[in-house]
């Protein structure tokens, strides 16, 4: 029996350890790769803590329980944000955005088509677009439903595109990222127009790219704040490679903008990987938001691709109703 309770007490020691850590690379701002993924793991090195408090109330060690309870409650604020939401009461016009990596131009353009229609999406953002796929996404049908377009598809998957039921102007190609980056202003008739950013910054591994990804990162949001400063409500769909626990993700926020499923209070939702076994556990695919108010968001099938898509729903609001950057 004894060295039974001494292993749960080791148990419980190395469980609010884990948790301490997951609260650690949280909160850090860092390049080193190893505690880069370790980010992305966060929130199920957090949930360690409560293993930790279970194991160490069990055998009464008193101090570790006390560790594992500020450990375990540091843990829940971090995530708390994703999970509570505050968007205000809907104003101006609602649209659903759909974000969707395609893995390499080699989803299932049917089931992709499908969500859009099922969904009735009015903007697209697509990553990994392959020339190859560009026609197969039109003959299953896409083109009719978002008959317009802004496409730079690359034949080694680093292609990027935007679908849009509404016009398209003012198009650019943001130089200076591995993988595409493109903008482009959206006119639906009779109302505002806003801008919409499709995005796709490197992978921070293996260990060659995550200086690459850091600064990828930190390029998007000044070109992030850019479209803002123009006084247009802003709508952004990317696989950015990052969760809500990298601090690189999370100074995208703010200063205007917000990831639609923390102000919807969506909680984390997880896209990658979907072609496994087991279900996705990285939040990495996002829908951010300035300008406007994201209502809603969640998680859609992308038969054959290794992430889930996202959906959300976001009103922009009327003329005037943007107070611009401030």
């Amino acid at each position: 029996m004894v060295s039974v309770r001494r292993a749960v007490v080791v148990l419980g020691w190395l469980a609010v350890l884990a948790a301490t850590v997951g609260v650690g690379v949280h909160y850090l701002d860092t390049t080193v790769t190893v505690l880069v993924v370790l980010a992305s793991f966060a929130p199920l090195l957090m949930v360690c803590a409560a293993v930790g408090l279970l194991a160490l109330a069990a055998t009464r060690q008193w101090v570790g329980t006390v560790v594992a309870v500020l450990v375990l409650g540091v843990a829940a604020w971090t995530q708390l944000p994703l999970y509570v939401g505050d968007a205000p009461p809907e104003q101006g016009s609602a649209l659903t955005v759909m974000q969707a990596n395609i893995f390499f131009g080699n989803s299932d353009v049917e089931g992709v088509v499908a969500q859009v229609r099922s969904k009735q999406v009015d903007i697209l953002t697509v990553d990994e677009l392959t020339p190859g796929a560009v026609p197969r996404l039109g003959a299953a049908g896409l083109d009719e439903v978002l008959p317009y377009r802004y496409l730079r598809p690359t034949e080694l998957g680093g292609g990027t595109g935007i679908w849009s039921r509404h016009p398209l102007s003012a198009q650019t190609e943001h130089m200076g990222f591995v993988m595409n980056m493109l903008s482009a202003r959206v006119d639906p008739p009779g109302r505002p127009p806003f801008v919409v950013v499709a995005a796709h910054p490197l992978p921070p591994v293996p260990r060659q790219q995550t200086d690459i990804w850091a600064r990828e990162m930190a390029q998007v949001r000044d070109i992030l704040q850019g479209l803002r400063g123009g006084g247009e409500p802003v709508i952004v769909g990317a696989d950015f490679n990052s969760t809500y626990d990298h601090a690189q993700f999370r100074a995208l926020l703010g200063d205007g903008f917000r990831d639609a499923a923390e102000q919807s209070g969506a909680g984390a939702l997880r896209t990658y990987p979907a072609d496994r076994w087991w279900p996705p556990v990285l939040a990495i695919d996002h829908v951010l938001v300035a300008g406007g108010t994201a209502t809603s968001a969640g998680i859609v099938e992308l038969p054959g691709s290794d992430h889930r898509g996202v959906v959300a729903t976001v009103a922009v609001p009327a003329a005037g109703g943007y107070p611009g950057p401030g």
